[in-house]
């Protein structure tokens, strides 16, 4: 009993822990600009030691008694009406917090040296432990209204990191259009969990996912969809995900945090925790299916055309977002393959975001990747680490991405008939044309001769290997980067570790497990060889050659700003304006019309009214000629 008291008072510590840094660091003032940073850094890591601590103790527990779940106290409790702050700690929310508090106390490491001369360090601190904080209360809700506090924090503080850098117009740009565009997705979360309400009368996990049997078909659609325009909007997913490219505009911790491990797999988490309603709605399922395979496709394509080396890993965390959906939209046979590949990604691609960010301080902040040329020479671990992450997002045999995306494709193969073999060709294209632009990153910023060149004022850049504080965290995730993958599939570890939770579901693909993997193999091949021809065998221009159509396209991010503009900014505009033409003349003219014919009338009216007794007589007595008048008629009949 007494351990049982001790875990439930460890598990609202894990969101104290980060939120009280936020409010410390952003009230105290500039007293604690000197050791702000490590302030922040003590208390992620607090927040991750606490969460060790549940994790080993969820493990000494039998499976069925795992969960755990705290009623704080109720918020609104009233007849009809009852909004709790609770906590649900079960296997899905223990993975998250571990990746959040764990990948995020690495990148609180990392930016003690990467903001070392930043004159607002302090409050860069502040915001990473806002972010921890509703992050945690996002995945440890055990309702959805919670769900949508967290929710929203994160969406705060994603604006607030991504604008960081408030004086470039670009960065404050940027984090409105991130703002904006999340929010489109957030009015679906809302009219959800507005659904939610009405058709179960409450937002608890429990009692919503529990009577989707008792719900039609046609309410539970409805639910379903909304919840993807949520995620597609968190986890920059087609149609919404215009924002995420420019949101590299931010520090690249922030690229590293948010849009490579966390906050862009909040989506994944909000389909997998609402997978009851999913697989009671077939066409909503089948609707994350087609939003998954089109975004992984598209965000591959942009990331090729890419020579800003943040903006193709921005490409890239599109494309693997995209294959995370496109798994959560199998049912419970993609499930767990979705969270599986959501973990090894954190590893890969944070460590792949960590050593842009090293590349860009050896380098003078030069995100251009034609300007680089020969780093390995200079940069030995960066080099290291960096090309262990490449290796592992190819699916290189034996690495984390080859355990986790093949187990995607394979399961895509395995949901049968023409339905399966088109999502696993679509993943095998999307497997080629990532070993492709993750190669031409390899290549134009590690191997070849130097391109560099001395800046407007004539400064050369000379690259340099980063600090300790900078380089540890890197080679911690490369670690997770070669071995997690492995680990997680020893003995379907990773799958018996969620099934109580997501359910599985074990399909029959029309070829064997090791046929997908040799198409892997040999796709992964392709793109490589491919991409070494174009970059590694011959010159690099320091300028971008024109390119064809589809490149000039993907240079663009396939014209999505193009579309929005004309479709949403356009469209919204000519709506607007028929909206007040229709306002000023038909609304507007009715009360108008209206109260000038009162008016009228009441103005004619008054002139009866001129104050002289003779009229009044006069009318008095037409009044009773007319009574008398209508009797006799009246009595004629």
């Amino acid at each position: 009993m007494d351990n049982l008291i001790a875990l439930l008072v460890a598990a609202p510590l894990l969101v104290a822990a980060p939120l009280l840094g936020a409010v410390v660091l952003l009230c105290g003032g500039r007293r604690l600009d000197r050791a702000g940073h490590w302030l922040g850094t003590a208390l992620a890591a607090a927040s991750f030691a606490v969460g060790a601590v549940l994790f080993v103790d969820m493990l000494g527990r039998d499976v069925d008694d795992r969960a755990l779940h705290q009623h704080l106290f109720s918020w609104i409790p009233v007849e009809g009406f009852q909004a709790d702050i609770a906590f649900q700690l079960d296997q899905l929310s223990m993975t998250f917090v571990l990746l959040i508090t764990g990948v995020g106390t690495l990148i609180h490491v990392y930016s003690i040296g990467y903001m070392e001369h930043d004159e607002r360090r302090r409050r860069f601190f502040g915001y990473l432990n806002l972010f921890l904080a509703a992050m945690l209360l996002l995945v440890l809700a055990d309702n959805y209204l919670l769900l949508y506090f967290g929710w929203e924090g994160v969406g705060l503080a994603s604006y607030l990191l991504i604008g960081f850098w408030q004086h470039k117009p670009s960065a404050a740009t940027a984090a409105k259009k991130a703002f904006l565009v999340n929010r489109v997705g957030d009015i679906g979360l809302s009219i959800a969990i507005m659904l939610m309400f009405t058709t179960f009368g409450t937002f608890a996990f429990g009692p919503v996912l529990g009577s989707v049997g008792e719900t039609g078909e046609g309410t539970l659609t409805a639910i379903g969809l909304m919840l993807l325009l949520a995620a597609c909007g968190k986890s920059a997913q087609v149609p919404l995900q215009s924002w995420l490219g420019d949101a590299m505009e931010g520090p690249t911790p922030v690229s590293a945090l948010i849009h490579a491990a966390t906050m862009v797999t909040a989506g994944v988490y909000l389909i997998v925790r609402s997978g009851a309603i999913f697989n009671a709605a077939p066409d909503a399922q089948l609707a994350v299916v087609v939003v998954g395979a089109v975004t992984l496709i598209f965000g591959a394509v942009v990331g090729c055309a890419k020579d800003d080396i943040k903006k193709a890993l921005a490409g890239s965390t599109m494309s693997q977002i995209g294959y995370m959906i496109l798994a959560a939209g199998l049912g419970p046979i993609g499930y767990v393959f979705a969270i599986m590949h959501l973990v090894t990604h954190g590893f890969f691609k944070a460590g792949l975001f960590l050593g842009a960010g090293s590349v860009m301080h050896g380098m003078n902040d030069e995100v251009d990747m034609r300007k680089y040329g020969g780093l390995r020479k200079y940069m030995p671990v960066t080099f290291v680490t960096f090309g262990l992450g490449y290796l592992a997002i190819i699916g290189f045999p034996g690495l984390s991405g080859f355990f986790s995306k093949d187990k995607i494709i394979e399961a895509a193969f395995a949901k049968g008939g023409t339905e399966g073999w088109i999502l696993g060709s679509v993943a095998l294209l999307g497997a080629a044309i990532t070993a492709f632009y993750m190669t031409r990153v390899m290549v134009l910023t590690f191997f070849g001769e130097k391109r560099w060149q001395p800046d407007a004022e004539g400064h050369e850049p000379h690259p340099h290997e980063s600090p300790k504080s900078m380089t540890i965290p890197m080679i911690v995730l490369a670690f997770g980067s070669v071995f997690a993958g492995g680990f997680f599939s020893i003995g379907d570890r990773f799958l018996n570790w969620l099934e109580p939770v997501t359910g599985a579901e074990h399909g029959h693909p029309p070829m064997s497990a090791a046929t997908v993997t040799g198409l892997t193999v040999v796709a992964l091949a392709v793109g490589v060889t491919i991409a070494w021809v174009m970059y590694g065998r011959r010159p690099v221009p320091v300028t971008a050659p024109r390119g064809s159509l589809l490149t000039r396209a993907a240079r663009r991010d396939l014209l999505q700003d193009d579309f929005n503009h004309v479709v949403l900014v356009r469209g919204g505009e000519h709506l607007t304006r028929s909206l007040v033409y229709v306002d000023h003349t038909l609304v507007d003219g009715v009360v108008n019309g209206t109260a000038a014919s009162v008016g009228g009338l009441s103005g004619r009216l008054r002139k009866l009214q001129n104050g002289y007794v003779r009229s009044y007589a006069v009318s008095m007595f037409g009044g009773t000629a007319v009574l008398i008048a209508a009797t006799l008629l009246m009595r004629g009949v």
